[in-house]
């Protein structure tokens, strides 16, 4: 436990601004996002650039004391939570919000690893340019938390994972020296990829303190598209028409059952069904067009329609009449969670598998659980393009949730997770494994996996300092 000696050397290293052991200011930073995980920390350090994170994870190293990195306390699987001893301080990096270049010849744009996603979105835009990587979030996760997380979003189909979006990095490692990769270079043979490493650890190696990031052209038009579909499987038979014929003008491709958009309806004022007809799933879509030489979106889009209503492909289909439409039908999209979480506790899995296989797993998967666990409901949505569902399963009625978490709760985990290896997929897509997920993540991962995972930890991290309990299980 840090006494109030070494907390004086933290606070002479931060200043007023920087340092603070204020309970109750503390306090909003030690629960996760879902309120599944609360720790305590002794202090919250806020530094201000690069060079105080240095200094202060040298102090930290010096005294042997943990440090959980945060940004903006929005992720999913608990990456950001101290535990409960009281020995972890929280570094917080969203004092480090400066957006400090932009090439528009480039493209690339270099920032600290507090700015937050929407900011980033605003600034790029001014220069005619956008970062294609959004999420419901947006207002509230930094760029550090999102590489830290190797980010996806609703966009991966057509620009990747945040490991496609970072040209460049720079964090201090758990010794306190500073690791600068800023140069974008499309080549260099040095060795390992030490920023691909940093990307998607979860500070457990490493925090990241400043990062280059490509940006790609502003649109000059979108259309969006909402189709009713009557299963996954014709939801999947639909992606596969638009990619092969909207090549890649096709940006984005969601799906929901309509329970999901029963939910968001319900609990998110302002939302309401964007068809006049019942279906039992929907598909979200996105046309745009970013260069002159390029067919206007909503022309396309007609046209895919029209071909696909042929094929038998979707039962109906709406088109966004403007921009502020555009927005609420992607609005019911990003509000899916936050209507979930108002309507009652469910347990989330962010799973991927392998595209082709992903409508199969939802149509044969969800009816075994609602069967083998009376009262569950499931609800999978999210992004079919890339393999990527939030597989949810909404616990019964009137349960003492704590104890249901931790009898069918569990169990119910372990089938989906074990289903989702069956299937060869991975029970992590985008948002990491924290501490939510380290205990099934040791359990069904690979042993030459896990044995390179902590040789790496304890290569880079020997006193263990860095973020403790997240991804990396302990041997």
């Amino acid at each position: 436990m840090p006494n109030a000696t070494i907390l004086s050397e933290f606070r002479a290293i931060l200043g007023p601004k920087g340092f603070t052991d204020d309970v109750d200011v503390i306090a909003p930073w030690l629960t996760d996002w879902r309120g599944r995980f609360t720790g305590s920390s002794s202090a919250l350090l806020s530094p201000a650039n690069t060079q105080e994170v240095a200094a202060v994870v040298r102090l930290a190293a010096k005294h042997r004391l943990s440090l959980v990195p945060q940004g903006g306390n929005s992720g999913m699987v608990a990456g950001a939570t101290p535990d409960n001893s009281g020995e972890q301080l929280i570094l917080s990096l969203r004092r480090m919000n400066t957006i400090t270049a932009m090439d528009a010849s480039d493209g690339l744009v270099t920032c600290d690893a507090g700015v937050i996603l929407q900011n980033l979105h605003e600034a790029v835009a001014q220069y005619g340019r956008r970062f294609p990587l959004t999420l419901g979030g947006k207002g509230s996760a930094t760029v550090g938390g999102l590489i830290s997380t190797n980010a996806g979003g609703t966009q991966v189909l057509r620009h990747g994972t945040m490991r496609m979006l970072v040209a460049g990095i720079e964090a201090v490692l758990p010794d306190g020296s500073i690791y600068d990769a800023l140069a974008p270079l499309k080549k260099d043979n040095r060795g390992y990829d030490l920023k691909q490493l940093l990307i998607g650890a979860e500070g457990t190696i490493g925090i990241v303190t400043k990062a280059v990031l490509h940006t790609v052209p502003a649109l000059l038009d979108r259309c969006v598209v909402w189709a009713g579909v009557d299963s996954p499987t014709q939801a999947y038979d639909l992606l596969l028409f638009m990619q092969r014929h909207g090549r890649d003008r096709l940006e984005g491709f969601e799906i929901l059952p309509q329970r999901a958009l029963d939910a968001v309806t319900t609990h998110i004022a302002g939302t309401r069904p964007p068809l006049d007809t019942p279906h039992r799933w929907h598909a979200l879509m996105e046309f745009v067009q970013d260069d002159l030489g390029q067919s206007s979106p909503g022309e396309l889009a007609v046209r895919l329609l029209e071909d696909a209503m042929g094929e038998n492909l979707l039962g109906n289909a709406t088109i966004a009449s403007s921009d502020a439409q555009a927005d609420a039908f992607w609005k019911i999209r990003d509000s899916i969670a936050e209507a979930e979480r108002a309507a009652g506790p469910a347990l989330q899995h962010d799973i991927s598998v392998p595209v082709g296989s992903m409508a199969r797993f939802i149509a044969d998967e969800s009816p075994i659980i609602e069967r083998d666990f009376p009262g569950t409901k499931t609800v999978a949505f999210g992004h079919l393009g890339d393999g990527n569902i939030h597989f949810h399963v909404k616990a019964p009625d009137h349960v003492d949730i704590a104890a249901w978490n931790e009898t069918d709760g569990k169990a119910i985990t372990s089938h989906v997770y074990d289903r989702v290896r069956a299937y060869g997929g991975s029970l992590s897509a985008e948002h990491g494994i924290g501490q939510a997920k380290i205990a099934e993540f040791e359990r069904l991962a690979e042993p030459a996996r896990l044995v390179a995972l902590r040789a790496i930890k304890n290569a880079f991290d020997p006193l263990g300092i860095m973020n403790p309990g997240k991804l990396v299980p302990l041997a």
